[in-house]
């Protein structure tokens, strides 16, 4: 590049050099794994995990144990990531199973929209063990039933008659 095409370019860099925005997202770790452990103990009765974004990291937002409480946590501009455990099963077995949601409200904006399939790849490298995986963008969906559905379908055979014989 010739001396004059550098200097005309340079001429339209600002002084004190580009602003950069960091777009990248921390996570703090330690707590987040602690509440996921929580909500998979057996000896807890934690149910739920919420994890939110303060401005690029993600942190442990709220644990609890009312599925109501869960759902408050998720407002139109949050993007916010849920972790729950459900007893699923019929007359002859029951069993816990988990969740990992996805949570993108309405009024959030494009590119923190895009971000958050990036920003799952974080979360799941702590989060591992989970039966589904929903993206949730309404309120209608943040629903317990909705959530046994998704699980019953992705468990297979329900074999459960209704009548335990003895």
């Amino acid at each position: 590049m010739s001396a004059t095409k550098a200097e005309n370019r340079d001429s339209y860099i600002h002084p004190d050099g580009p602003k950069k925005v960091s777009m990248a997202t921390n996570v703090d770790r330690e707590a987040i794994r602690s509440a996921y452990e929580d909500v998979r103990s057996d000896t807890t009765e934690t149910d739920w995990a919420v994890f939110k974004f303060e401005g690029n990291r993600i942190v442990v937002s709220a644990v609890g144990t009312n599925f109501d409480d869960f759902r408050s946590q998720f407002g139109e501009g949050d993007r916010a990531f849920g972790y729950v455990r459900i007893q699923m099963g019929d007359e002859m077995s029951k069993r816990k199973k988990f969740l990992l949601i996805t949570w993108v409200g309405p009024s959030v904006g494009v590119i923190n929209r895009a971000k958050m399939s990036t920003d799952k790849a974080i979360i799941k490298d702590i989060l591992v063990n989970f039966a589904v995986e929903l993206q949730v963008e309404s309120e209608a969906e943040l629903d317990v039933s909705h959530f046994k559905e998704q699980l019953a379908r992705a468990g297979g055979a329900n074999y459960g008659t209704g009548v335990r014989d003895l």
